[in-house]
């Protein structure tokens, strides 16, 4: 797991609030079937960014993070979600337990994750909880992390505006790795939109993907 600050620029910010104006709806989550739909274990709004040349710098981006041979066709279009107050995402993972959101017809399970803050206006509670992940010691951190949260709660990042967390969903054999389970907390006052990055590990057709 990698934090990264200032991975979107203000400018990046203001883009993706304007483009995605009036956009937004309920976010669907799969059941155990694979059956996509409204659950209130999600309660935020979401939606899908179209690719212009301001999108394709942060996919850009991502993917010369992510290492010089990763395909642009790996990456699902990038998705904006929008938490209000009591809002919220329970615990889950990126990495699809269901073969058939994981087939290689559809790229295959998701090898890796960003989770951008895109806004946050006046906001309180709203971090991303790892459960699984030990919080770093050092008090630095504490402008980026909640020091106040038990230990044994794991860590949860605040939602710092432009700021990123970047983790692989796979181990090296393809298997999903248990310690991403994360949650997207309640927003207690004030309201966040953050993006969702997700690569493949494999190409998506250009009927998910979009044309370049």
């Amino acid at each position: 797991m990698i934090y990264l600050d200032g991975f979107l620029t203000s400018e990046e910010q203001a883009h993706l609030q304007s483009i995605t104006k009036d956009t937004f709806s309920r976010s669907a989550v799969a059941d155990n079937t694979g059956i996509q739909g409204q659950r209130q274990t999600r309660t935020s709004q979401s939606t899908s960014v179209v690719r212009d040349d301001i999108v394709r710098c942060i996919e850009e981006r991502a993917l010369l993070f992510q290492g010089f041979d990763t395909p642009r066709a790996n990456l699902e279009p990038l998705q904006l979600v929008k938490y209000g107050k009591g809002e919220r995402y329970h615990f889950h993972t990126d990495w699809f337990t269901n073969a058939a959101h994981a087939s290689s017809a559809i790229g295959g399970n998701r090898q890796s994750s960003f989770f951008a803050y895109v806004s946050a206006e006046n906001i309180t509670g709203g971090g991303t909880n790892f459960p699984m992940v030990t919080p770093p010691h050092d008090a630095r951190w504490c402008a980026f992390i909640d020091c106040d949260e038990p230990w044994e709660n794991g860590v949860t990042f605040r939602p710092v505006v432009g700021n990123a967390v970047f983790w692989s969903n796979l181990l090296d054999d393809g298997t999903g790795d248990q310690r991403t389970l994360h949650a997207g907390l309640p927003v207690t006052s004030g309201s966040k939109l953050g993006m969702n990055i997700w690569t493949r590990q494999g190409p998506l057709s250009e009927d998910i993907r979009g044309k370049d």
